[in-house]
C-alpha cells in the first residue's frame, strides 16, 4: 500500500469514527504519525480527500451493480441489498451524513445512482410480470412507489439499524421481500421458494400477533 492509499484508508476510518465535519487534515496526520505537509503533498484539502474516497466508492458500486444490470431478475435483489449494506458499513460517514451526501462532490452521483437503481427495480418488476411471477399493477403508482421504496431501504438500511442497534445484514433483504412477495402470483411464490428455499420463505419475519385490546395500553 503506497502513501496515498494509506492516507485514504486512515481517513475513511477516522471519518467513520468521528464524522466528516469533525475531522481535520491535522487529525488525519496525527493518526498517521506524520507531519501535515506529508498529507498536503497528496491532498491539499479535505475536499480533495473526499473526492478520492468518492472515486473509490463509485468505482466499487459500479462494478458490483453491473453484475445485476446484465439480468433484471429479483434473484439478484438479495445480493445487491447485501452489497449496499457492505458499502454502507465501509463508508459509514458518507451514508449517515446528509451534509456529505449533498456535498457538491457527492450529490450528482448519488442522484444518478438513485435514478438508475429505481429504473433497474422497475425493469425487474416488468420482467417478473412477463414471466408470470408477479401480478399486474394493482393500482396506478403501486409499482413505481415499490421501486422507490426498494431503493431507499437497500441504500440506507444500515443507518436506521445503527439507531436500533441491530447489525443483521439479512434483515434488510427480508424486509424488502416482505413488500414484494404479496404481489407475487402463486407461480412466483413457488419460484421464490425453489430458489431461496422454504426455510428462508418462512423466516422473512415474525408473525404479526398484536392484541388490539392491549395495543393502546
Amino acid at each position: 500500500m503506497n502513501t496515498k492509499e494509506k492516507i485514504i484508508e486512515v481517513a475513511i476510518r477516522v471519518f467513520n469514527e468521528r464524522g466528516f465535519g469533525q475531522v481535520s487534515i491535522q487529525d488525519i496526520a496525527n493518526e498517521l504519525g506524520v507531519n501535515r505537509r506529508n498529507i498536503a503533498y497528496h491532498f491539499n484539502s479535505k475536499d480533495e480527500l473526499l473526492a478520492a474516497i468518492a472515486d473509490e466508492l463509485w468505482a466499487g458500486l459500479d462494478k458490483e451493480r453491473q453484475k445485476r444490470r446484465d439480468f433484471p431478475s429479483f434473484e439478484n435483489l438479495t445480493n445487491e441489498t447485501k452489497m449496499y449494506y457492505a458499502f454502507q458499513k465501509q463508508y459509514t460517514f458518507i451514508f449517515n451524513d446528509l451534509n456529505v451526501i449533498r456535498h457538491p462532490l457527492m450529490a450528482k452521483n448519488f442522484r444518478k445512482l438513485c435514478m438508475q437503481t429505481i429504473k433497474d427495480n422497475e425493469a425487474a418488476i416488468a420482467f417478473a410480470i412477463k414471466l408470470g411471477n408477479m401480478k399486474p399493477e394493482p393500482f396506478p403508482g403501486a409499482y413505481s412507489n415499490l421501486s422507490l421504496a426498494i431503493w431507499v431501504l437497500a441504500l440506507f438500511w444500515r443507518s436506521q439499524q445503527l439507531i436500533r442497534d441491530v447489525h443483521d445484514s439479512m434483515e434488510g433483504p427480508k424486509v424488502i421481500w416482505s413488500l414484494i412477495l404479496p404481489h407475487f402470483t402463486e407461480k412466483g411464490v413457488d419460484s421464490f421458494k425453489a430458489f431461496f428455499g422454504e426455510e428462508f420463505y418462512h423466516s422473512i419475519g415474525d408473525p404479526f400477533e398484536v392484541d388490539l385490546g392491549q395495543a393502546f395500553f
